[in-house]
């Protein structure tokens, strides 16, 4: 079977707050890990109100303590507004404290607004330097060599699995450079998709940590036992990418009553660019997205899915992902 992992947005949803999100996370983490889920990944953000993983690494370790066997990781830390010493040495000290459960992917965006971007001080200075970045987070993952001035403690030899995270052929390229993972965030950026998987497995290079290129992709996956309480549903991802590219984002909507709805509520020029955005979306009863998710597969040939399921009700999403893990077997 392709294995499956999860997304988790940390969704704040209306009428409730962060300590919520934190508590309906270690839910989904401990479902995900009786289903077989192979990975629950948590992504930095940064001044929206709807997203509560802006401290993602202490998140991580929230939920490493809670579980047993499912792999934990940032899907993904911004590199850009860190320096690479501090994330070795929070991820070092992940992956001593729950040792080969951590995971790290790392991407170049800021995952946030240009407000926030100068706050964090360090993202216009830093982007441009993300690959020498990348190579420097990875050594303090090495033996220490005679004479290095600086090393994470801990950090080398401690066992973490690491990723390049994108959605342009700028991450693909180099996590084919760096024999790395690579994870595409085809769940709101699909329009890179083809040529960004093309040039990560045409230039490939094997390495030490990596043999032969594995693709990830990540897709909307809302499940539901109708076509039509999925579609309902989804209208909550709509309605909160519909805010956010109009410069409005907030709490995670609670969803409506139809698409009808949705158009009524926002101008058509927004709807088709969310619908752009979330193209790579698997709505509907187990047999719809079990076709969905064969053609999608058959299509794009990854290597393991990520799906991600922004829901305003916490049992509709726990039963989500229950449904989409059936939905997926014998793939």
């Amino acid at each position: 079977m392709l294995p499956l992992s999860i997304l988790d947005l940390a969704p704040v949803a209306e009428g409730s707050a962060p300590a919520d999100t934190f508590a309906h996370m270690l839910d989904l983490a401990r479902l995900g890990e009786a289903l077989g889920y192979r990975r629950y990944w948590l992504a930095e953000h940064h001044n929206m109100p709807g997203i509560a993983s802006a401290a993602t690494a202490v998140l991580i370790a929230h939920v490493a303590a809670a579980t047993r066997t499912i792999r934990v990781g940032a899907g993904g830390v911004m590199l850009p507004n860190h320096a690479p010493l501090q994330v070795a040495e929070q991820f070092g000290t992940l992956g001593t404290l729950h040792p080969g459960h951590i995971e790290l992917g790392l991407r170049r965006a800021p995952g946030t607004d240009q407000a926030a971007t100068r706050a964090l001080r360090r993202y216009y200075a830093a982007a441009d330097e993300f690959p020498a970045d990348v190579v420097e987070l990875l050594s303090y993952f090495e033996p220490v060599q005679p004479g290095q001035a600086v090393q994470a403690v801990p950090g080398p030899g401690v066992e973490l699995e690491v990723w390049i995270l994108g959605s342009s052929l700028f991450g693909a390229q180099l996590a084919a450079r760096l024999g790395l993972p690579y994870a595409f965030a085809s769940h709101f950026a699909p329009a890179l998709l083809e040529p960004a998987v093309a040039a990560y497995r045409a230039g490939f290079r094997p390495s030490s940590r990596l043999a032969q290129p594995r693709v990830m992709l990540a897709v909307n996956a809302v499940v539901a036992d109708t076509d039509a309480d999925a579609a309902r549903l989804f209208t909550t991802q709509q309605q909160a990418f519909a805010n956010l590219r109009s410069g409005r984002p907030g709490l995670v909507p609670p969803p409506l009553a139809s698409a009808e709805a949705l158009r009524s509520r926002y101008a058509p020029q927004v709807l088709a660019g969310v619908d752009e955005a979330l193209a790579c979306a698997a709505v509907g009863s187990v047999g719809t997205v079990r076709a969905w998710l064969a053609e999608f597969v058959a299509r794009h040939r990854p290597d393991e899915l990520i799906l991600t399921a922004n829901i305003h009700d916490p049992g509709a999403r726990l039963r989500s992902f229950e449904l989409a893990m059936e939905a997926a077997g014998g793939m």
